[in-house]
């Protein structure tokens, strides 16, 4: 195992010559702000609402107070093909970074929208190689998507916070036109849309083709 960083000061000063640390188990997430990669996003908010108004009824899954669309296929559309190019795009360099690079893949689409009081609850997307979303539109009173904390074990210490083998919630403040990815296996949730004007976002998974 490589040398870490150092300990921070001790009365022994041999025992901190001597002493490092290893952070292991690291959980990679990537993050991109494409804003101005793409046409206005009003253009594609008014298709997602569109989308709602033609099919009211929400398919339900983990989304509360809101609507998800019951079409799995979304950046398939001729409207949202910038957004499905920059994703694919971002999952090709991620997938490389995970030593997968070139491997072939099926993007699983929908829109997630929060009304006020909103919320997903915890979950993780089964299956897929990466999950991700979009940020179509982020109001004032978004809350935020929480990651929590993949090592099983350390909700049972005593230790909290953001400290060495402490245990915490990592929480990724939302803004329009944000690309966010993690790994399906992460657990996450949405805490509760506080504003007035609906939060929406598209969601997609990278999943083994067939």
């Amino acid at each position: 195992m490589p040398l870490g960083t150092p300990l921070p000061p001790g009365n022994d000063p041999l025992l901190r010559a001597r002493m490092r640390a290893h952070d292991l188990f690291p959980t990679r997430i990537w993050q991109a702000r494409l804003k101005d990669r793409l046409p206005p996003l009003e253009g594609l908010v008014a298709a997602a609402l569109a989308m709602r108004e033609a099919q009211p009824e929400p398919a339900g899954r983990t989304n509360r107070q809101g609507w998800n669309s019951s079409d799995m296929a979304v950046l398939a559309r001729p409207e949202f093909s910038a957004i499905d190019r920059l994703v694919r795009e971002a999952v090709g360099l991620a997938l490389g970074e995970m030593g997968e690079g070139g491997r072939p893949y099926r993007l699983q689409s929908w829109v997630n929208l929060h009304d006020k009081g909103g919320f997903n609850f915890l979950h993780v997307h089964e299956g897929a190689y990466l999950s991700g979303c979009f940020y179509l539109r982020v109001p004032p009173g978004s809350g935020s998507l929480m990651f929590r904390d993949p090592r099983p074990g350390v909700v049972h210490g005593s230790v909290k916070g953001a400290v060495a083998n402490g245990y915490r919630d990592i929480g990724l403040k939302p803004e329009d036109g944000l690309l966010v990815l993690f790994p399906c296996w992460l657990e996450h949730f949405v805490e509760p849309h506080a504003g007035e004007e609906s939060r929406i976002v598209i969601a997609f998974n990278a999943e083994p083709p067939g």
